[in-house]
């Protein structure tokens, strides 16, 4: 069924194009994963993650890749779930392809630009890893990694799901109307072949400089968190009924103490050996398989309520987490390039536990960074890409966003570009 009408109910708006929701919370909570990727990244330059116990617990913060790809699948994967239940008409393809290429690369490129021109240690005129870089296929050529852009191996892997999504989708097609009772297990059971990747990838004889571990079928559970949740949010809100289990899985994933305790957990257990060790450090098959998967809990542990709960989220839905959430992206792609220079330009000695310093440092200028990054780069291509697309959704009410007038005139970044 269709929806053709215009309407705004708690949390939901519904336009021709379908219903879709947003998430202020969401929002927020990408600025809390951006913030943990710069953390754990300035943890291992200070020498932090040698220490004990704290070093583990901030290592171990590379998790965070993991509840970013947990939203961009919970978020991406939403219209399909609500397409196959009634609930809006399937989304176009062009249009997602292009929202997708504008909503990512423009950004990036610039830092790849100004990083390879500018940094000294990444400075470089090998065509080979400026074409890696700025086709974001770093994973697959040896040695493209460079100074200043390591962290882009995850931004390489998120854009392969991105093309990956619509065939996903489409092997799902079959899976609709009363037959749609089996996406979540469909869905689930992907994620679970997919743990045994780690095995696999050490039998691939793949050139040096290259990890097989860290192509998209081995991060494939941490999307599949997300997708799964879409699939129970589909589900619930189109009144059909439930099977006993997923009622309770609802029910318990409803549950902010429990879904709290899981994450502390999952996330305790990742600490350990069990999950290989941080840094640098070789993985074993057996530890990557499970620093996968309690990866793929913990991303589902945090998202979770802020999916299943109508709230409210006073912190993460405040207007200083929300805007540091449509900041997200600059954060990520800039703060390993900002703390290049951090080092050299205040004096720090690498390895050296200044830890507290450079991290406020850091975090500083790859927030101010990022606001421009935002402001002249990301929000203006947002609009243009966006022009003409559906009229201006209504903003949300206080009492459901939890944030009286945080809604933007236009669509919000986590609606469209699920990043």
């Amino acid at each position: 069924m269709a929806v053709t009408t215009l309407a705004v109910t708690k949390g939901v708006r519904t336009t021709g194009t379908g219903t879709r929701r947003y998430y202020p919370q969401m929002e927020g909570m990408r600025a809390v994963a951006a913030l943990g990727v710069l953390t754990t990244h300035v943890a291992f330059q200070t020498g932090m993650v040698v220490r004990p116990v704290v070093g583990p617990v901030l290592g171990r913060l590379d998790l965070a890749v993991a509840l970013f790809f947990a939203l961009s699948g919970f978020l991406l994967w939403q219209p399909h779930a609500a397409a196959a239940r009634g609930l809006a008409p399937e989304p176009s393809l062009i249009r997602y392809v292009r929202h997708r290429f504008w909503r990512i690369w423009p950004a990036y490129a610039v830092v790849v630009v100004v990083v390879l021109v500018l940094l000294p240690e990444a400075h470089t005129t090998d065509p080979v890893v400026w074409l890696a870089n700025l086709t974001l296929t770093q994973v697959f050529v040896p040695l493209s990694l460079t100074a200043g852009l390591t962290q882009m191996w995850s931004l390489s892997v998120e854009v392969l799901f991105y093309a990956v999504l619509p065939v996903l989708a489409w092997l799902l097609v079959s899976l609709r109307g009363k037959r749609a009772r089996w996406r979540p297990a469909a869905v689930a059971g992907l994620g679970t072949v997919a743990l045994a990747w780690g095995p696999v990838a050490s039998l691939i004889p793949a050139p040096d400089g290259t990890e097989p571990q860290n192509w998209l079928i081995g991060h494939l559970p941490w999307f599949v968190a997300g997708l799964l949740l879409a699939e129970l949010v589909a589900w619930r809100s189109s009144g059909q009924p439930m099977p006993a289990v997923l009622r309770r899985l609802c029910s318990v994933s409803s549950h902010r103490a429990v879904m709290l305790l899981v994450f502390l957990v999952a996330y305790g257990l990742a600490c350990t050996p069990l999950a290989g060790p941080v840094g640098m450090g070789e993985l074993s098959a057996a530890g990557f398989a499970t620093k996968i998967g309690l990866g793929a809990i913990g991303a589902y542990a945090i998202l979770a309520p802020l999916a299943l709960v109508d709230g409210p989220f006073r912190f993460l839905a405040s207007p200083v987490m929300t805007t540091l959430g449509r900041w997200s992206y600059g954060i990520f792609i800039w703060h390993v390039a900002v703390l290049a220079v951090v080092f050299g330009l205040f004096g720090i000695i690498p390895f050296s536990g200044s830890f507290l310093l450079v991290w406020v440092i850091t975090a500083a200028l790859s927030v101010g960074v990022a606001a421009a990054s935002y402001a002249f780069v990301e929000d203006p291509i947002r609009r243009w890409a966006t022009r003409g697309d559906r009229a201006p959704m209504l903003p949300e009410t206080a009492e459901s966003t939890g944030v009286e007038g945080n809604m933007p005139s236009t669509p919000p970044i986590s609606d469209d570009f699920g990043r």
